[in-house]
């Protein structure tokens, strides 16, 4: 008997199940706790039934999981579908051109402290170390100072990509949680970026030279 009301119950739901697209709120919500019950009765079912008439019930099981994912992503589509209504469109042509001006902004800056260290006499390897430390302190100084996060709020990949980027990347975390001490706090925390970045670029290096020392 509870059987035969199970299988009636699915065949009952195939039919809205195909046109749940015309369904109400209050119609989805509704057979959403059906099935819930349904697979409820039909588990508790399955765990008391003997073994030839547990087969039976693990395929009317099965058919209910099926119904349920259906519905699931049908809410995940009509879900999606209500964001993309309520979403604000993103200016586009906006964020490129603030993102090119500041981006190129940052590497003039970057250019024009590389060519002073080279008017001071400093060698290419040593101008470019130097402009790199500079441009990191420009980074994290601004951003302790709450300047470089409302830098990027303007303008995105172009204050995120330049070495600068870096650098706040590596303090804001550790300026999230300063109050949690100098060692728990930013100590711990401003690894959370650089421990990956130092991790990798040190095994990339070694291996690029393992490979230069052996084709050498």
């Amino acid at each position: 008997m509870d059987e035969q009301k199970l299988i009636d119950n699915i065949n009952k739901r195939k039919k809205l199940l195909t046109d749940i697209q015309f369904n109400t709120d209050i119609e989805i919500q509704n057979l959403t706790e059906e099935m819930q019950k349904d697979y409820q009765r039909v588990v508790c079912l399955e765990n008391k039934a003997q073994k030839m008439k547990r087969k039976t019930l693990r395929a009317i099981r099965k058919e209910i999981e099926e119904q349920q994912k259906l519905l699931k992503q049908y809410e995940q589509i009509r879900y999606r579908s209500m964001v993309l209504k309520v979403m604000p469109k993103v200016p586009v042509i906006k964020n490129v051109i603030a993102a090119f001006i500041v981006g190129g902004i940052i590497c003039s800056i970057g250019q024009i402290i590389l060519n002073a260290f080279t008017i001071k006499g400093f060698t290419d390897v040593q101008a470019a170390a130097g402009t790199s430390g500079i441009l990191v302190f420009l980074g994290a100084l601004l951003t302790g100072l709450g300047i470089y996060d409302e830098l990027g709020k303007f303008a995105g990949a172009g204050s995120i990509v330049p070495i600068t980027g870096f650098a706040n990347s590596i303090t804001s975390p550790a300026l999230e949680f300063k109050r949690e001490g100098y060692i728990y706090g930013i100590g711990a925390k401003v690894f959370v970026i650089a421990g990956p970045v130092l991790l990798y670029g040190t095994l990339a290096s070694i291996i690029v030279g393992l490979i230069f020392f052996i084709t050498l």
